[in-house]
């Protein structure tokens, strides 16, 4: 099986609608499959039925056209039912003695060879199908007769009709049936579809409701669905509300860290300027106010580690272009000496699948990088395809060498010892990266410098 097949199958069992409608179209089929024999059955019967009647009835007309004299049975030379004495007729006449002896018979059936012995034991009538020596089948209508016209008799008065002349019927009846149940069946299946799309609304109500929750734009799900589905959109709503509270609280208490430590660092840090203006004390000060830089450092990045985690049900969009202009008229004033130029490589209106706060946190990393080691040359681009978003940020600066490219990942690491810093932006940018089950490469770019490329799944 190809690939191709296997994804289409793959796709078939994913859908909801498509599985109940397999399963019912399946029940569909094997409840026309049992219908077919009962309607059929309930056919051949009737029409059994219907030819007993007949049968009975032409035995009737020769009861009532028989007689006897001196014992013996008379037949008029012609009888009321012309069929009995036409050669072509379907109709068969025999008259039988008590003994099983042929004493009559008509005249459409004298080119029948016939083998039927009745049975003369005191039965009123009898109904049966019976096979000739050539294998053709008869049904046969046997009637006991004990009195004709007042007069004592024992005869068996036998009628009899090819089952030939109902194959046609029959057959028609049969491709007449095939063809209308398989009508009935194609409209059944095309209502069951209709009821099942019609059933699935209320499910696409909720899916539209749940994507304006993952945009942004619905806090929580409404009350106006089918009562077996509010008990789902509740759980989804708590489910929601304590996400939200969760992650309130964690940002407030991070917060209240954060301000609780800030006057601490300040006292710190005017203690060690004050340190700084006597000459003996002047390194130990300068080594006191790296390690409070770094511990400035060190709370913005977890602040920011937390902050930027991404939802688990909530999923946004942000458009790149608006977010890149802001951030590089930034950098064009901090490095406003350099001239740097940034060429971008996406669509205008591109919408990058990640949270407002973390595409902001993990650019604006990217770009101070690019924009501080550069010459004079940035591009930026990015694209959605293949269920993945992947963004390229690139520069013409020195670039990293091969074997140090894996320890400018891990935090704390820095090459550039040139510039202030504690080596934590590509931890935070990795950390985002991660938060959003992407991948963090580091290569060469063909401007010459370094490229960072991001890559991850588009939900």
């Amino acid at each position: 099986m190809t690939r191709r097949w296997r994804y289409f199958y793959r796709r078939l069992g994913s859908s909801l609608r498509v599985r109940l409608m397999l399963g019912a179209a399946v029940m569909a089929v094997l409840f026309m499959l049992a219908l077919l024999p009962a309607l059929r059955g309930a056919f051949v019967i009737a029409l059994e039925q219907s030819i007993q009647q007949r049968l009975a009835a032409d035995a009737s007309a020769l009861i009532a056209a028989a007689r006897v004299e001196s014992g013996e049975l008379r037949m008029p030379e012609k009888l009321p039912n012309e069929e009995f004495d036409n050669l072509d007729a379907r109709q068969l006449g025999y008259i039988y003695d008590s003994q099983g002896r042929l004493v009559w018979q008509s005249r459409s059936s004298q080119d029948e060879r016939m083998d039927y012995q009745p049975r003369y034991d005191g039965q009123t009538h009898e109904f049966l199908r019976v096979a000739d020596g050539e294998g053709r089948e008869f049904f046969v209508y046997d009637v006991e007769v004990d009195l004709l016209r007042g007069q004592k008799a024992a005869y068996s008065v036998v009628t009899m009709q090819s089952f030939n002349n109902y194959q046609g019927m029959y057959d028609g009846f049969v491709r007449q049936l095939y063809f209308w149940l398989g009508a009935a069946l194609l409209v059944l299946l095309g209502l069951l579809w209709f009821g099942l799309t019609w059933g699935f609304r209320s499910l696409r109500g909720l899916s539209a409701e749940l994507d304006e929750v993952e945009s942004g734009s619905r806090d929580s799900l409404s009350d106006e669905h089918p009562r077996e589905l509010l008990r789902l959109t509740k759980s989804l709503n708590r489910l929601l509300d304590s996400e939200r509270l969760q992650r309130e609280r964690y940002r407030n208490s991070l917060d209240d860290l954060a301000h609780s430590l800030k006057t601490p660092l300040s006292v710190l840090q005017g203690v060690s300027e004050t340190i700084a203006t006597r000459p003996a004390d002047r390194e130990q000060a300068r080594v006191l106010q790296g390690q409070i830089e770094r511990m400035s450092q060190q709370i913005g990045y977890q602040l920011q580690r937390a902050s930027l985690r991404k939802s688990g049900l909530v999923r946004h969009r942000v458009q790149l272009a608006p977010l890149l202009n802001t951030l590089c008229e930034a950098l064009d004033k901090v490095y406003r000496d350099k001239r740097v130029r940034v060429q971008r490589d996406f669509d205008e209106g591109l919408m990058i699948p990640m949270e407002h706060g973390a595409l902001l946190e993990m650019l604006g990393n990217l770009l101070e990088n690019a924009f501080r080691l550069c010459l004079g040359q940035i591009r930026v681009s990015a694209r959605v395809q293949d269920g993945h978003c992947e963004l390229r940020v690139e520069d013409d600066g020195p670039g990293v060498p091969v074997d140090q490219r894996e320890r400018i990942l891990k935090r704390g690491e820095r090459l550039d010892s040139q510039h202030p810093g504690q080596g934590i932006g590509t931890a935070v940018i990795k950390d985002i990266v991660e938060s959003y089950d992407g991948e963090l490469f580091l290569e060469e770019s063909a401007l010459g410098g370094a490229e960072f490329r991001i890559r991850f799944p588009v939900l």
